[in-house]
């Protein structure tokens, strides 16, 4: 199976770009007061984090790609096998940890989202851009 780097690129900036409006704008107040983040105050590393995450986006995007039904050719059907994908490696995991490091139901229906939303657009930008 060959990898199209330049879909896996581009779903990872977007999936990065889409967790920095999601937790920089959308959800900001709600997020830092949920993870313990005073008003005003700064997340420590934020420049490694965003980094991170940027590396995170780009193994998780180049992963799906390796996912043999993704190369429909169609959007929908990428972002359906995303979906699907984050059912099952996301969704299940990220409720584990919250119940375990008993945090609220409002951090993990944040973060869970996110991810649920991430993986839809880059099974769907994957999909889109196979040949």
């Amino acid at each position: 199976m060959q990898v199209n780097y330049v879909a896996v690129l581009v779903s990872a900036i977007l999936q990065w770009l889409l967790g920095a409006l999601w937790y920089g704008l959308i959800f900001r107040k709600s997020w830092r007061k949920l993870v313990g983040y005073g008003e005003g105050e700064k997340p420590k590393n934020a420049v490694l984090g965003a980094i991170a995450s940027l590396i995170g986006c780009f193994v998780l995007s180049f992963t799906l790609a390796h996912v043999e039904w993704i190369g429909t050719g169609v959007f929908t059907a990428g972002a359906k096998l995303g979906v699907i994908c984050w059912f099952g490696f996301m969704a299940a995991p990220l409720f584990t940890q919250h119940i375990y490091e008993n945090r609220r139901a409002n951090l993990l229906a944040i973060n869970s989202a996110y991810w649920l939303l991430a993986m839809a657009l880059g099974g769907g930008i994957l999909a889109a851009f196979h040949r």
